[in-house]
């Protein structure tokens, strides 16, 4: 990351603005994941990724991280501020519920990016991970 001389404040941050950056960190770590696994094709790499990367993938995310009770009770609060967060924009590919989740989970990459807690930012990806393929096995059978 380039060098600058004030650091973000994540607590401070508008939710909305959390998910943006959420959205690029999680997008990012799917691209290495998905390459990492052998995947190489670019159209093959954007049709997997968006088996992690869409609202309806990313909304059974944090629904089964709430489910488990994996989430911190700093988390749970990050996530309900970004799926409260009102974008001014109405999904077109899934319903508005979906798409709030979807933020809400994107809005919790963020912080914890910003926040600099590499650790527990890996765990909740690979936890995303897991549930991802785990649904996609389910599915194939």
């Amino acid at each position: 990351m380039l060098p600058y001389n004030e650091k973000i404040d994540e607590k401070q941050l508008n939710s909305l603005a959390l998910a943006y950056m959420g959205d690029a960190v999680f997008e990012k770590y799917v691209r290495y994941h998905l390459i990492q696994n052998g995947s190489v094709r670019p159209n093959q790499l954007h049709r997997e990724a968006t088996k992690y990367v869409s609202a309806k993938a990313q909304s059974k995310i944090i629904h089964q991280l709430i489910d488990d009770k994996i989430l911190h009770d700093h988390e749970l609060a990050i996530m309900r501020r970004g799926r409260n967060a009102k974008s001014g924009t109405i999904p077109k590919n899934t319903d508005v519920q979906t798409y709030r989740y979807s933020t809400a989970f994107e809005a919790l990459i963020g912080y914890l990016y910003l926040a600099e807690d590499k650790e527990r930012l890996e765990q909740l990806i690979t936890a995303a991970f897991q549930i991802i393929e785990e649904r996609r096995k389910e599915e194939s059978k």
